[in-house]
């Protein structure tokens, strides 16, 4: 029997760990989905359609959480008792923080100069990071290593932010390109 107050995991019946069996999430979700959408409900009244929609609403929440590697683990981490923090906690290892300032100076350059190229060669860059770390926070979560995963959370969601970034560059350079006059 479904409740709203089951964890994520529990929702779609499904192990409470970091590596998912992605078709096994896709099957819950379409599973549930098609149990509660509002479209079965067209002709209920009007409570059970509310009812309906908050049922969507929620497997539709709880099946972004999981599905994305970074919320998934976010959410794993919030069970068990640690918060990222990442608005509040923003201590990271030396390492990471001079790769930072790098980054954001590669950025700041190639997108001065117009360089879609050099752009595209982080982003390829900061993607091998970002799968890199993912492998990494999979182990660390596993092993109930939960500071360092929580660590890495914080890590992942820079490199998110910067990969989000790199793209708006891109888009930037490629529509200035796209608006220049053939010759």
């Amino acid at each position: 029997m479904l409740s709203l107050t089951q964890n994520h995991f529990e929702f779609f019946q499904l192990p409470e760990r970091f590596g998912l069996d992605a078709h096994a999430l896709a099957h819950a979700y379409r599973s549930i989905q098609a149990q509660v959408h509002p479209d079965r409900f067209a002709s209920a009244d009007y409570a059970q359609k509310c009812i309906a929609t908050q049922w969507a609403t929620r497997v539709n929440e709880v099946y972004q959480t999981l599905k994305s590697p970074l919320r998934r683990a976010t959410y794993l981490l919030h069970l068990r008792g640690i918060e990222v923090g990442a608005e509040n906690n923003t201590v990271m290892e030396p390492t990471f923080l001079i790769h930072q300032i790098e980054w954001r100076e590669k950025i700041e350059h190639a997108a001065a100069a117009s360089n879609n190229n050099a752009l595209q060669t982080l982003l390829y860059e900061l993607r091998n990071e970002e799968s890199e770390r993912l492998v990494w926070l999979g182990e660390f979560l596993d092993s109930d290593a939960n500071q360092l995963a929580a660590e890495l959370v914080r890590q992942l969601m820079f490199i998110e932010r910067v990969i989000y970034e790199i793209d708006i560059q891109i888009e930037k350079i490629e529509l200035v390109q796209s608006q220049l006059p053939n010759t």
